[in-house]
């Protein structure tokens, strides 16, 4: 197996596209090409945990943070000692960071089932969480290799369900005008032919690539493709989340269930005077997603979990009469890594995966 076996991977359960603008998300760090039995899962690639991937004899750090995030002008141990370790040793190292934020199933969502969240929806879509619909006529005997061409090029994902499509049969009509070279009958004659009418979700950051891949797989000289845009509200991908309880909780039942599932002992909580009695909307991003709290009240949120909250905008909260949870940065995201080692497990059995134990917020409160 290659790295780039679980970069592919990687990058279905949260595309790239989704990262935000300011993100350096994707491999770091070394070569595709390399040969890749064990990964480390972490949130930050300090030396720690790079000597601990060492001694698992790891050969791919999956690190939620980036750890080149602004551009280097040095490259040297004084400058950018882990990235320099990490070369010298021939470890890759691959960044989701808000690609898995924003992804179906990704940070965000793990954090909407700690709250008991249902009919969840992002507090903020993303432009390349716009969908599109791909329809493609195609002989029933090329129905598998045109399908497997355009889930390669990133169709036919639906939350965390992958290669997913819809094929019905019909009759196809046409006449080849002159010059043409039909694959079925001959040009000038009116034909009618059997056909499989494939459809396929697709981002529609992906969709020429897409459209590229079915037509190079297609065997009709002009194949019949339909391109759909989809609304976006219906797409789960985006920033945030924001649902309803599937029962009502106070606060301080909110509160446990965070302490209990992230580990912690201590939390940071700000409240307006008047504390709801119950909470029936909840909202939720991790990281340092303390300003989404005004789309989070907007939305009729009266409880926002983040990481970590600037102090003007926690006054602000609590005047809009909104209820904020903070965790502490990283403890709002390490949550999320086991979720997504079983995902990459599910994909690609063989691969050893492991969660660091050196890896930790570098906040204690005390």
């Amino acid at each position: 197996m290659r790295v780039a076996d679980v970069v592919d991977v990687l990058e279905r359960l949260a595309p790239p596209e989704l990262a935000a603008e300011w993100d350096n998300v994707g491999l770091l760090i070394g070569s595709g090409d390399s040969t890749c039995r064990r990964v480390m899962l972490c949130i930050d690639l300090t030396p720690d945990v790079l000597a601990e991937a060492r001694r698992s004899r790891c050969q791919l750090v999956v690190a939620y943070h980036p750890p080149i995030f602004k551009p280097l002008s040095r490259l040297t141990p004084a400058e950018a000692p882990v990235v320099v370790e990490a070369i010298r040793h021939g470890l890759a190292v691959y960044s989701p960071h808000t690609a898995l934020d924003a992804a179906a199933g990704g940070t965000n969502d793990v954090l909407a089932e700690i709250l008991g969240l249902g009919q969840c929806r992002p507090l903020e879509h993303t432009d390349a969480s716009a969908q599109c619909k791909i329809v493609v006529f195609t002989p029933p005997g090329e129905l598998s290799r045109v399908a497997d061409a355009a889930f390669s090029a990133g169709a036919g994902i639906i939350g965390q369900y992958y290669d997913c499509a819809f094929f019905s049969h019909g009759i196809g009509a046409f006449c080849g005008g002159e010059g043409s070279k039909p694959t079925v009958g001959h040009a000038g004659r009116h034909e009618a032919t059997e056909e499989v009418r494939l459809e396929m979700i697709c981002p529609r950051a992906d969709v020429a690539r897409a459209v590229g891949a079915i037509r190079a797989a297609h065997s009709y000289e002009e194949p019949a493709i339909d391109v759909y845009p989809l609304a976006d509200s219906f797409d789960a991908r985006g920033m945030g989340r924001i649902g309803r309880l599937a029962r009502p909780a106070g606060v301080d039942e909110l509160v446990r269930r965070v302490k209990r599932a992230l580990k912690l002992k201590h939390v940071l909580l700000a409240s307006p005077p008047a504390r709801p009695a119950r909470v029936a909307i909840a909202a939720c991003s991790a990281g340092s997603a303390g300003s989404m709290f005004r789309a989070a009240a907007a939305q009729g949120a009266a409880f926002y979990l983040t990481g970590e909250m600037r102090h003007h905008d926690a006054l602000a909260a609590t005047q809009l009469g909104l209820t904020v949870l903070c965790t502490g940065h990283s403890n709002s995201e390490r949550v999320a890594l086991g979720r997504l080692a079983e995902r990459i497990v599910s994909r690609l059995p063989r691969l050893k995966l492991q969660l660091s134990q050196r890896d930790r917020d570098p906040f204690d409160i005390v």
